[in-house]
């Protein structure tokens, strides 16, 4: 299949304007939509269809590829709030930091963030039917990483980010209730959220961390080797339904 390319700039388009044009490109065939100029506009391949790909040069705003299915989304710069809210399929490359709350609810496809990013980030994670959603962040992640995540896998990687600030915040797995995160280096266990514990790597967990790692940097001409050298914390929930006593009143 050969590539359709549509080049937009967005520079001074409304948000609305710039999704119907994005979606009607895709409407009439083009499978690569490159927007230039991106400063803010708001919910840039939701809810879109499509193997095409969204190359975006700028920034986009909130919610971006929120209920996404099947697009890849390569941002040339930074992201805001909530990207890949409830994203069901597709991926999403970052070649900068994001905001708070990257994954919200997401439940199919893959997040990789070159940088660092805020809080909440994987919050309501969740496996769905057989997708098993993915977010790997190359920097530093703010606190309440993984909250409540039900499902799906976390790899924090630490490799840039505020000098003197720890890999992860505080609360990291509060609420956790299936999932998994893995950590490069220590955690320290007092940031962790009383429903997580540290366990040990099997060797099956080092193959995700490879696979991943690799795609990691492919995308970002990083050291797979390099990366991989340094030991890994692996973080599961201790049971499925953390807060159940709470609601049954046994």
């Amino acid at each position: 299949m050969y590539t359709v390319s549509r080049r937009i700039d967005a520079q001074g388009l409304y948000y609305k304007e710039l999704n119907q044009l994005v979606r009607q490109a895709f409407s009439e065939g083009v499978t690569e939509v490159v927007l230039d100029n991106v400063n803010g506009q708001r919910y840039l391949g939701d809810g879109i269809s499509s193997d095409g790909s969204i190359i975006i040069h700028g920034t986009p705003g909130n919610d971006m590829a929120a209920y996404m299915n099947g697009l890849q989304i390569v941002v040339r710069g930074n992201a805001q709030d909530a990207t890949g809210n409830t994203m069901n399929e597709g991926t999403i490359v970052v070649h900068g930091d994001a905001g708070d709350t990257v994954g919200y609810a997401m439940r199919g496809g893959e997040i990789f963030i070159k940088g660092s990013v805020g809080y909440r980030v994987g919050i309501h994670m969740k496996e769905y039917l057989k997708k098993n959603p993915v977010i790997v962040v190359g920097g530093k992640a703010g606190a309440f990483f993984g909250e409540y995540m039900a499902g799906g896998i976390l790899i924090l990687l630490g490799l840039s980010g505020r000098e003197g600030y720890p890999i992860v915040g505080d609360y990291c797995g509060t609420g956790m209730h299936g999932g998994v995160m893995y950590i490069r280096g220590q955690v320290e266990e007092y940031k962790l959220g009383k429903e997580v514990k540290i366990v040990d790597m099997t060797a099956e967990d080092e193959s995700v961390l490879e696979r991943y790692v690799s795609r990691y940097a492919d995308y970002f001409g990083c050291d797979k080797e390099a990366i991989l050298a340094q030991p890994f914390s692996k973080l599961i929930p201790f049971n499925k339904r953390p807060y159940g006593n709470l609601y049954t009143g046994v």
